[in-house]
């Protein structure tokens, strides 16, 4: 999925990817039938009315047969109504048979793109994946709309036509179709030049995507560093290209169009001329002059129709090939065929290695325990590992020597949902969904009540500020949460882990974001939240793991110091250095859980870094 794949147009038509396609057309088989009749029956249709012509003008008007005329007036008449109809059925049928196959393929991308694991979406910019959802999904729909069912009409209409001309007079056909040299000429430019436009135009939308993607995500970052400007002229350019790619595709278009109408016409005045003298030699009847005219455009419309159809076919081929090939992409951390059961236990990394770069380890040889309700903290200096044991433990990615075991089994034998299940984790960046309050502490789990929701809300004391906004707990949430400050979001997020009742917690630097007062209101919620529950916290600040009953010190990817809060200062090693950078100690003398400066005022903790 890496690289600029969006510039790979591939193939006008893959039989392979052709059938992985049609598969999605099975379960509307029934309606793909009925738009079949419908389309044949339309090209039957379409056959008559010249004919009828030639009737009237070489039957009924030189015998003054008034009451013929009127019959062929009324079968004409039928004949539009029944081509209306037939229409009218065809695009009905294939519009919703597209629309549904569009939500057959989105839903199955979508599923697919829930169960990647975190390495997948390392790799991949969130605005390529927004392209696969969206455009290439629309490029299946006109496929199935207007390319895969509606060429049979077509091609059955090409050839229901040359055998009407064939049979009406096949020297005369001759003359018809003496100009499709020029329709292939046409065609054959339009088709090379289209392609490599079309290239590009998706070449471009895909980068405007991604563009805007990181522009709207980044908002506050491009305001701050006063980046306007810059991504104004940046965005001009990718915009300007997408603009310049797309007339250019227009001018093909608007080249192509009138060109077959102009050898259409060159069709229709070479049968004027030949099919006339004819007529005057009395060799062929007006009738049937006036009948080739008629079928003679009509036989020129389809080739159009082909040839913008090849276009729709080429770029659902691109369009499907990128997304069978994120749906090929492997689930690399899934349930196992036959998942052990799992329960809350002691928790134990065994020589567990671990490097997101190949040669670059962040973990080393790392071994701990957890036992069942204990509670554990680990610190270390920014890139110690200490979020990748976090990471680990979920199954966000796997271990790639040793293992990590709950209650003994090990966590690869179980689906990362059962993992997951037993632990709740609070981040220092927390993520809310639009939505309601409610909804985002329940996540969409009917089996928290309002109840529940409602003592987690309480419990970690955020509902002073949920009660102050309008309709409380049912009050709207937008996106990301940008209404709310960060110590509410966090706040939020303690109710959240609070109302799933997990026998495992883990804090991912949960309180570095938060103000002091706000961290001593969420000191009794801690307690609260912890009481019973075996907890992992990485620790920005030390003073929120002081009393932790063990705490972890990680250096370089290593366990380094294991031991409580008095005994890692006694030894006065790597903890007691990040002790000292953080709360001003030189000599060590004191070891106060809450250092104060000499006018007794509780001095601030300022952050290590994680």
């Amino acid at each position: 999925m890496v690289g600029h794949d969006d510039d790979v147009l591939g193939k006008a038509y893959d039989a392979r990817l052709m059938r992985r396609l049609l598969v999605f057309l099975r379960p509307y088989r029934l309606q793909v039938v009925a738009a079949v009749a419908a389309i044949v029956g339309l090209s039957i249709v379409q056959l008559v009315p010249p004919y009828l012509t030639k009737t009237a003008i070489d039957t009924y008007i030189p015998a003054g047969d008034d009451v013929g005329l009127g019959m062929v007036a009324v079968l004409y008449l039928v004949m539009l109504v029944a081509a209306f109809l037939l229409e009218w059925a065809q695009t009905w049928t294939m519009q919703m048979i597209g629309q549904r196959v569009m939500f057959d393929v989105r839903m199955q991308v979508f599923t697919h793109l829930q169960r990647l694991d975190v390495r997948f979406y390392d790799r991949n910019p969130v605005g390529r994946l927004m392209t696969r959802v969206t455009t290439d999904v629309d490029a299946l729909n006109e496929l199935f709309t207007a390319g895969v069912v509606s060429v049979f009409g077509d091609v059955f209409t090409l050839v229901g036509i040359l055998g009407v001309l064939v049979w009406l007079d096949w020297r005369l056909a001759l003359v018809a179709v003496s100009v499709l040299p020029l329709i292939a000429m046409v065609t054959q430019w339009f088709r090379v030049h289209v392609r490599e436009s079309y290239r590009t135009v998706r070449a471009r939308i895909a980068r405007i995507n991604a563009f805007l993607q990181e522009r709207i995500s980044g908002a506050t970052t491009v305001q701050l560093f006063r980046r306007e400007a810059a991504d104004f002229e940046a965005f001009d350019e990718i915009n300007r290209a997408h603009r310049d790619a797309n007339i250019e595709a227009i001018f093909y278009y608007a080249v192509f169009y009138p060109a077959v109408e102009l050898v259409s016409a060159l069709a229709a005045s070479l049968l004027i001329w030949v099919g006339g003298g004819w007529v005057e030699e009395g060799g062929l009847t007006l009738g049937s002059l006036v009948a080739f005219l008629q079928y003679a455009q009509r036989f020129f419309r389809p080739i159009s129709d082909l040839s913008e159809k090849f276009n729709v076919l080429q770029g659902a081929m691109a369009s499907s090939e990128r997304i069978f090939g994120l749906l090929d992409t492997p689930v690399e951390i899934d349930a196992p065929r036959r998942p052990r059961a799992l329960a809350p236990g002691p928790i134990r990394f065994e020589h567990v290695t671990f490097a997101y770069v190949p040669g670059e380890p962040v973990l080393k040889d790392v071994s701990f325990e957890v036992q069942l309700g204990q509670r554990v903290g680990i610190v270390g200096a920014t890139g110690s590992g200490k979020t990748t044991i976090v990471n680990l433990l979920l199954r966000f990615y796997d271990v790639q020597s040793g293992r990590i075991t709950i209650g003994g089994v090990d966590i690869r034998d179980c689906s990362p949902a059962q993992v997951r299940a037993m632990c709740g984790l609070v981040l220092q960046d927390v993520h809310l969904f639009s939505g309601t309050i409610a909804g985002n502490v329940r996540l969409g789990d009917p089996a928290i009540t309002d109840g529940q929701v409602r003592s987690a809300v309480e419990a970690v004391h955020a509902a002073g500020f949920v009660d102050r906004l309008p309709g409380g707990l049912q009050a709207s949430v937008v996106e990301r949460g940008s209404t709310l400050s960060v110590g509410q979001r966090q706040l939020l997020s303690f109710a959240r882990a609070l109302a799933l009742d997990p026998p495992v917690l883990i804090l991912d630097e949960a309180t570095s974001s938060v103000d002091t007062e706000t961290e001593v209101l969420i000191g009794d919620a801690l307690r609260t939240l912890m009481r019973g529950r075996t907890t992992i916290a990485i620790a920005h600040r030390l003073s929120t793991i002081q009393n932790m009953d063990s705490i972890l010190v990680l250096h370089k990817g290593e366990v380094r110091e294991r031991g409580t809060h008095q005994e890692l200062l006694a030894a006065r090693g790597i903890y007691r250095r990040l002790y000292d950078l953080q709360f001003g100690g030189g000599s060590g003398a004191a070891a106060s859980p809450t250092p104060v400066a000499p006018s007794g005022s509780p001095l601030p903790a300022a952050g290590t870094g994680g």
